[in-house]
């Protein structure tokens, strides 16, 4: 296929624009927008003594994924744009859109950094606040904080993929915040493989809440990462407890980030890295939660589960969650082309499609009842009733089949 040449704006000569070419720079809009909003409006508020009012942009974070961007998706719509065959490998190769995923590293550290100094300093006069930050000051700025971190496990997602020896060495850098680096191997050799079966921690069940799929994902996330790290080192004939293990080595660039944080602002710090280190990997798990949630490959003849197809994950094409979370939603083309970069996914005909964005899905997650209400008829209607065929949760799974039997 030859490349097409194109102009600084995204129009090609076939004559097919990019619409949302510029859209993307909202991506950057999470790790900045304590600095552009954020600080602006607290200084701003304080000065027209509005104290109690000032207090609310600490929590932009939560603001943002759980109530602006499913509002936002709500007003907007679908995207409803898929590129045609002839623009794809511009597309590929056009670096302006690798580079949004590399800046996206240094806001999210300064963000970090900033958030440190706030949640310490004794002094923030220059702010408009008498002394320092209360305790809830601090835990909405940690939350705000892990929330940027969470997105960038996504950007990491988007790097960590690519063959470009520096993209993966970025995506490594982007999950020391969160000090979820194991991401890095269990999603790409693991959950890739395993992906819609019950053998995957990160593939979620009917049946099964989660806040019980948290635990089970976080944990068998882990296992996993871990025991593909010792079989690869096994054949290379080296020990599993070296640097040359990559989840330790993952873990040690956390730790040096931890050490230099507390060693700079105080170990009053810690306690807010860990939590924001736990609101950060929990959000990437919310949305592990909500992309396969029911869906389950089947055996062949030969006892083997049959390749990933676009009927193995769920989709939404919801224009502003596409922006912010890189086309991370069409999740059928990214399961079937991995390396893919983000402006050239795709949605698929053939994929199950959930009634709203990520954003608005991860906050009815959180609520199991409202959950099972909107997602399990969704489920039994994909396998036209025939709920053998689904991911169910082993221990309720004779409950489930007999009460969806009833109902038929």
């Amino acid at each position: 296929m030859s490349t097409e040449a194109g102009t600084a704006d995204g129009l090609l000569d076939s004559g097919w624009r990019d619409r949302k070419r510029y859209l993307w720079l909202w991506g950057l809009f999470a790790p900045t927008g304590l600095f552009i909003i954020g600080l602006p409006l607290i200084w701003g508020l304080e000065e027209l003594g509005w104290h109690t009012l000032a207090k609310v942009p600490f929590w932009l974070g939560p603001i943002l994924i759980y109530l602006v961007i499913p509002a936002a998706d709500l007003f907007f719509g679908p995207d409803g744009e898929n590129p045609p065959d002839e623009v794809m490998q511009y597309l590929e190769n056009d670096r302006y859109y690798r580079y949004l995923t590399y800046i996206y590293l240094p806001f999210q550290y300064a963000s970090l950094l900033m958030a440190c100094y706030l949640i310490t300093a004794d002094n923030l006069s220059w702010l408009g606040i008498d002394g320092g930050l209360t305790v809830v000051d601090k835990i909405g700025l940690a939350l705000t904080v892990g929330m940027i971190g969470g997105i960038g496990i996504n950007t990491a997602h988007e790097l960590g993929h690519k063959k470009v020896h520096l993209e993966r060495w970025l995506s490594r850098i982007a999950l020391a915040q969160t000090f979820y680096g194991h991401f890095y191997i269990e999603h790409n050799r693991g959950h890739h493989v395993r992906v819609a079966t019950p053998e995957d921690p990160a593939s979620s069940r009917v049946g099964e809440s989660f806040w019980a799929f948290w635990p089970r994902t976080v944990r068998g996330s882990l296992r996993s990462a871990w025991g593909l790290e010792r079989t690869r080192l096994e054949r290379l004939g080296k020990r599993p407890w070296s640097l040359h293990n990559d989840v330790l080595s993952a873990w040690a660039m956390s730790l040096v980030l931890y050490a230099a944080l507390v060693a700079g602002f105080g170990v009053e710090v810690l306690p807010y890295l860990v939590l924001q280190a736990v609101v950060g990997f929990s959000l990437l798990e919310a949305v592990n939660y909500l992309e396969h949630y029911g869906l389950l490959r089947q055996r062949t003849d030969r006892g083997r589960y049959e390749r990933p197809t676009p009927r193995h994950s769920w989709n939404s094409d919801h224009l502003v969650t596409n922006i912010f979370l890189y086309h991370l939603q069409r999740h059928s083309d990214h399961h079937a082309y991995p390396t893919r970069r983000y402006q050239t996914l795709r949605s698929w005909d053939g994929a199950p499609n959930l009634p709203s964005g990520y954003a608005s899905m991860i906050l009815l997650a959180y609520f199991p009842p409202l959950w099972r209400r909107v997602m399990d008829k969704r489920v039994v209607a994909h396998y036209d009733g025939d709920l053998t065929q689904a991911n169910l949760q082993p221990s309720k799974r004779d409950k489930i089949l007999a009460r969806y039997q009833e109902a038929r």
